[in-house]
């Protein structure tokens, strides 16, 4: 019996949200996604019952703009679940050691339940240890007293309330998938950096970190000095805090850069076989595989990083070379050190006395940062291509279902598949190497609201192609013919 027949008769009933039965309006679309959104910001402003609020610490926030989520919330977890899944699934599709064929409905039934299941089991390895191993989310004592349970208890409340909400951040991100625009877990990244970026605008907390405006408010008011712009002393005021003018720029310069990015492409000219004078063209963008393969990256070190801080907090005895943690739990040497992706200028500028480290330290680990971003970009642009139906061979196929072909090659599959393997592969590497360079140097720079510069690449792109599927949703509506030739009507 093969692990398909054993595992069919759990995966083939897992829950599932049911497709439309037929096209959904565009207005009903938006309610959807409206919808999902108001629950995405009420579950990550809810404190799971039992918490010691403000006692616990975030592991995860320096890749919260990349992994949605709140600390301290239901949504705890964030997309992390998800993406890791994503990761697993992907390796192992691209080995070929599922042996699904995704053109298969019943195979396409088991890997979306396989999915659903790892997501489930992914989300409570993540939620127990930050509730059982102490540090991250506190149990509040008092209320295991007074509810008689023990501080086991509370905790087990907890994890309870972790656990659910990052289930229904799995059913949230089907629901938009299915019923909205654009996807769930691109919607969730879109607000979790959205409320940084404006947050870092306009936030006039006199209890916090103050916004960009209201800290220039008061340099016009005289209530912040900058000094003098021909001392090192002032020239560091206005490029970082108070001034910012540093993040100001690399936030402008990326979204740019992304935009642009977004609208540079090779253009290949396709012909209808029997329509005469019906002509077309297959696209080929820059970043081709679109930003969302920085997710696996990021989440693939967010995880490394996790598990350096669960070896830190609960092996006494771990050996130096594997790392030494702060107080804030951040490692300060050894291997999790250099693997830690630099954040923020603060974590590299050796030069302001702000890093941690020496300079050649904090060469290496800027090395390893470069080249984790650059090579795994690449290498994860590629499985996502591969896996999810952009591939040449792929490509080639949907071209020749759609009747058209390119003008001067005959009708066939494999030479179409020819023609795109001169062009995918190389612009799939090229885009994924320039998107994790671009994360890189966002972070060196630092950005507005302190976004990490793969959440700050991620909201721009995402929300770039929601704008192009909305337009096209539009399109569409006003002109129902065309939903029929794309496929999008039953």
């Amino acid at each position: 019996m093969s692990w398909k027949e054993a595992a069919e008769p759990v995966l083939s009933r897992m829950p599932v949200v049911e497709r439309p039965a037929g096209h959904v309006p565009f207005k009903r679309k938006l309610t959807w996604t409206a919808g999902i959104l108001v629950v995405y910001f009420f579950l990550t402003n809810i404190n799971p019952f039992g918490l010691a609020v403000g006692q616990g610490s975030d592991f995860f926030g320096q890749f919260r703009s990349v992994l949605a989520g709140s600390s301290g919330s239901l949504l705890q977890v964030g997309i992390g679940p998800i993406v890791t899944a994503s990761i697993v699934l992907q390796l192992l599709g691209g080995a070929n050691l599922l042996g699904l064929d995704t053109d298969d409905p019943r195979d396409q039934v088991l890997y979306q339940g396989l999915q659903k299941l790892l997501v489930i089991i992914v989300t409570a390895l993540t939620a127990a240890p930050m509730v059982f191993t102490g540090g991250f989310l506190p149990a509040d004592s008092a209320v295991g007293q007074a509810l008689g349970i023990g501080t086991f208890g509370v905790q087990a409340l907890i994890f309870a309330q972790i656990f659910v909400g990052g289930v229904l951040l799995l059913f949230m991100d089907e629901i938009v998938s299915k019923w909205g625009v654009g996807s769930g877990v691109g919607l969730f990244i879109i607000a979790s950096v959205s409320q940084q970026i404006v947050g870092g605008f306009f936030s006039f907390s006199a209890l916090g970190a103050r916004g960009f405006l209201a800290n220039w408010y008061a340099i016009a008011t005289g209530g912040t000095e900058l000094g003098s712009p021909f001392t090192a002393g002032g020239i560091d005021s206005l490029l970082f805090a108070p001034g910012n003018l540093l993040a100001l720029f690399t936030t402008v310069f990326i979204f740019g850069i992304v935009v642009y990015a977004e609208s540079v492409r090779v253009e290949i000219p396709l012909s209808h076989a029997r329509v005469k004078g019906a002509r077309g063209r297959f696209p080929v963008k820059l970043i081709y595989a679109s930003v969302l393969p920085m997710i696996l990256v990021r989440a693939l070190q967010a995880n490394i990083q996790f598990v350096g801080q669960l070896l830190s907090s609960q092996w006494a005895g771990m050996p130096a070379w594997l790392g030494m943690y702060s107080d804030q739990g951040q490692p300060t040497s050894g291997l999790f050190y250099y693997l830690n992706p630099i954040q923020q200028p603060e974590q590299w500028m050796w030069f302001r006395g702000t890093a941690t480290g020496e300079p050649w330290m904090i060469a290496i680990r800027l090395g390893i940062d470069l080249t984790f971003m650059i090579v795994g970009g690449a290498i994860f642009a590629i499985f996502w291509v591969e896996t999810t139906g952009m591939g040449p061979e792929a490509t080639a196929k949907q071209i020749q279902n759609s009747g058209m072909q390119i003008p001067g090659f005959r009708r066939n599959p494999q030479v179409v598949e020819k023609v795109m393997e001169r062009y995918i592969p190389q612009v799939t590497v090229i885009g994924g190497a320039l998107v994790g360079f671009l994360a890189v140097m966002a972070n060196l720079l630092g950005t507005i609201g302190s976004v990490s510069g793969t959440g700050l690449l991620l909201a721009v792109s995402i929300t770039y192609k929601l704008y192009e599927e909305i337009a096209e949703e539009q399109l569409m509506e006003m002109h129902p013919m065309m939903r029929q030739m794309f496929g999008s009507d039953d």
